[in-house]
């Protein structure tokens, strides 16, 4: 008769000191699959919204997708990047970009940061004022561009007389329809938008700063403005950086605005590329052309933010 296997004791406190030697090989795999198992509805959910929209659009750059066209859909490599480096409306739409972008992206954050300075003063009704502020963000982009498409009309509108009687305009005339002044109806407009994403944002940005510092700084005879330089605009580096980056993506890819408001006119005045984008796909139904242009944008836009990501992390690591 054999005898039962023994163990010593030795082999006994190894097993005990290393329990997964003895456990079952599909039991580890199982184990060691779990957390991907739980996460695959949502990354296959993001497989299919995201990445593959966002793959085909980039093979479209380099396709001929023309709906008017049945024999178009064949593969034609750099040709639309070839035809896009001859495009001149192309470059004006840029440069038109450069100046919608940066505009509306100071003036946003400008007109937001003294909104938040002031609402981070204690005062009554202050629940309601933020409130208040927060109602433009919540008007949808098409009806606001439409109203102030309203209020530029000299028929209908108050802006153009107002204009004329501070002597900004010769006569009440819509600047939408001036090649010269044309673009700041849709800035103005989106500034009005986009105020109040910069002003919540900052606003909790400066309530989080610790007020013992202000005090310490008052004691030490720091006023108004040294507090200021040395105090909140150091906390709020971080946040301003990654607000400014947001908006600036967000507003270089927003047409909305110029599309209700002007559609790129007059004589391609205010004609983003985003707008070129959409006239092109559209209008013009031009896939493939539209997706090389928005191939170029998507490059220049992520290039743009890996900078800013980077001044952000230097200025974290300062702090």
């Amino acid at each position: 008769m054999e005898r039962p296997a023994t163990f010593n004791g030795s082999e006994t406190m190894t097993l005990a000191a290393h329990p997964h030697a003895v456990r079952p090989l599909r039991k580890r795999i199982a184990d060691a699959s779990e957390p991907y198992l739980y996460s695959a509805p949502a990354l296959i959910l993001i497989i299919a919204v995201m990445l593959v929209p966002l793959v085909l659009g980039i093979s479209y750059a380099f396709r001929d997708i023309q709906l008017l066209n049945p024999f178009s859909g064949g593969f034609i490599g750099l040709d639309h990047f070839r035809a896009l480096g001859e495009d001149q409306a192309f470059f004006r739409a840029l440069r038109n970009t450069l100046w919608w972008t940066g505009a509306s992206v100071f003036l946003q954050f400008i007109f937001g940061l003294i909104l938040a300075l002031l609402l981070d003063k204690p005062f009554a009704g202050r629940g309601l004022a933020q409130a208040l502020v927060f109602l433009p963000w919540a008007v949808p982009s098409f009806l606001a561009g439409l109203n102030w498409a309203w209020l530029f009309n000299p028929v209908i509108g108050p802006l153009p007389h107002w204009m004329h009687a501070l002597g900004i305009l010769d006569a009440p005339n819509n600047i939408l329809s001036d090649p010269q002044l044309a673009m700041w109806g849709p800035i103005a407009a989106n500034v009005w938008w986009g105020i109040p994403f910069f002003a919540i944002t900052l606003l909790a940005a400066l309530q989080a700063i610790p007020r013992d510092l202000y005090e310490a700084a008052s004691i030490d005879g720091a006023g108004p403005v040294q507090r200021f330089l040395s105090i909140t605009l150091p906390f709020l580096a971080p946040t301003i950086a990654i607000t400014i980056l947001l908006r600036t993506v967000w507003i270089s890819n927003f047409a909305d605005l110029i599309v209700v408001m002007t559609n790129g006119g007059p004589a391609d005045r205010t004609q983003i590329v985003a707008s070129y984008i959409f006239t092109q796909a559209f209008k013009r139904l031009d896939f493939g052309y539209a997706s090389a242009i928005a191939l170029v944008l998507l490059v220049l836009l992520l290039a743009y933010s890996m900078l800013i990501v980077l001044l952000r992390q230097t200025l974290l690591n300062k702090g």
